[in-house]
């Protein structure tokens, strides 16, 4: 039974996660990551109005400092090199649950015209960021990954599956279901946490393009435990007028989600000992901001970035290889001239028109 206001398809079609199999680094509780950290700003302690920080009261801190809090981040009380077991999170239980602790935000978003948005948000304590040539690269305290999935007319038509800073679209149609055939299947890449539709390797050192076969920057997915996120989330509308979330339930909290900060420890400075570097990229990056920066009001079924340009809905599951071809078809890398355009929906705006490429 849907919540009161959250549409029941929603919940009939929210995306099932596996997990990676050997990855240490679980769902976790926002709760617990407050329990483990303090704000900082510039690498130095601030004073906290309130204490002490809940998820009901985390967004005093954006009058912080002289930036709206953008500048805080909620930093650990431990070294994080000595492994302390809250960066862990909690081991998903025979339910795909995470017993009593919330480590998912789904929220619903109605655009009009018979189109409704819904963002299934997974909070993880920690990013492992895998390993470049050799060097550990793109850790940090904090990790916020989704799946969007737009409905017209209470249907789903397209998913969303975040990776790093970019992600990939498809058709709903596409994806993997489980056994009823209603709920698509993610999965989660080990340590980094990026979704993808399928198990294996993902190669995603070229924006937008995956790579059939292992290059610089590597995902792997498995059929590990399976998560549940309907078992341990929280609920809420978002209204993009005004930027305000309502929950179904009064008690939930929302302070957490319109914290403006970082969800984890600064990037250390190159003087810091844990810190490492390979052409510019550090081991330790800044923690990530959170749910209300993931572009909830995007027109297309992807958000805008540096590497959102040459998106499109993908309406195969295959590796990309027919984009890897057209990719090095145009270098002449084949031999074999121009590539054939890639078949797909380009865009997909709010209203549910369908730009084709």
């Amino acid at each position: 039974m849907a919540p009161a206001g959250v549409p029941q398809y929603v919940l009939d079609h929210a995306p099932l996660v596996y997990l990676y199999s050997k990855d240490p680094y679980h769902p976790s509780s926002p709760a617990a990551t407050l329990a483990n950290t303090r704000p900082q700003i510039s690498l130095k302690d601030v004073l906290i109005p309130s204490s002490p920080l809940t998820l009901s009261n985390l967004d005093q801190l954006n009058n912080v400092g002289s930036n709206s809090g953008s500048d805080v981040y909620l930093t650990s009380h431990v070294d994080i090199t000595t492994n302390p077991k809250w960066l862990e999170g909690v081991k998903i239980d025979g339910n795909g649950g995470t017993a009593q602790e919330k480590t998912c935000v789904i929220i619903v978003v109605d655009k009009g015209n018979g189109t409704v948005d819904a963002f299934y948000m997974y909070f993880f304590a920690f990013n492992w960021g895998g390993v470049v040539l050799e060097k550990q690269l793109g850790d940090h305290v904090g990790d916020w990954e989704h799946n969007m999935i737009r409905f017209i007319n209470g249907v789903p038509k397209y998913v969303w599956f975040s990776q790093h800073a970019n992600g990939e679209a498809f058709t709903f149609s596409v994806l993997k279901k489980d056994k009823a055939g209603k709920r698509p299947l993610a999965y989660c890449a080990n340590g980094s946490h990026a979704l993808f539709p399928t198990p294996g390797l993902h190669d995603h050192t070229i924006p937008n393009l995956n790579l059939p076969f292992k290059f610089l920057l590597v995902d792997e997915t498995d059929t590990g435990p399976l998560y549940d996120p309907l078992l341990s989330a929280y609920f809420y509308a978002y209204n993009a007028a005004d930027r305000t979330l309502t929950p179904p339930d009064p008690a939930s909290p929302t302070g957490f989600l319109y914290f403006r900060g970082r969800w984890g420890d600064a990037q250390y400075p190159d003087s810091d000992r844990r810190q490492q570097e390979l052409v510019g990229n550090k081991k330790y990056v800044g923690g990530p901001t959170g749910p209300l920066d993931k572009q909830l009001d995007r027109k297309e079924v992807w958000p805008q970035n540096s590497s959102s340009g040459g998106q499109i809905i993908r309406t195969s599951l295959d590796v990309d290889g027919g984009r890897f071809k057209q990719f090095f078809g145009k270098l002449n890398c084949l031999g074999k001239g121009k590539g054939k355009q890639a078949k797909g929906v380009k865009r997909v705006l709010v209203s549910g028109e369908e730009v084709r490429k």
